[in-house]
């Protein structure tokens, strides 16, 4: 036989449990070249900037330069 439980655990009790597993947002912090939300540490989304650095058109030059 498996093991069951004795008693019934209380509502309190199985929310003092999950109380940790609640869902958190990402950090976001605003673009200093387009002011619009962006997540921290990542490339804007709206303008493609990174540190003062257009990135996304960086990469998009780069691509036309084999041709």
């Amino acid at each position: 036989m498996v093991g069951l439980p004795k008693k019934k655990i209380s509502s309190a009790r199985r929310g003092q449990r999950r109380s940790h597993d609640h869902i958190v947002p990402p950090p976001m912090m605003n673009c200093p070249q387009c002011r619009q939300r962006k997540p921290t540490h990542q490339v804007c989304p709206n303008c493609g900037t990174y540190n003062g650095i257009d990135v996304l058109r960086l990469d998009a030059k780069a691509k036309q330069k084999p041709e």
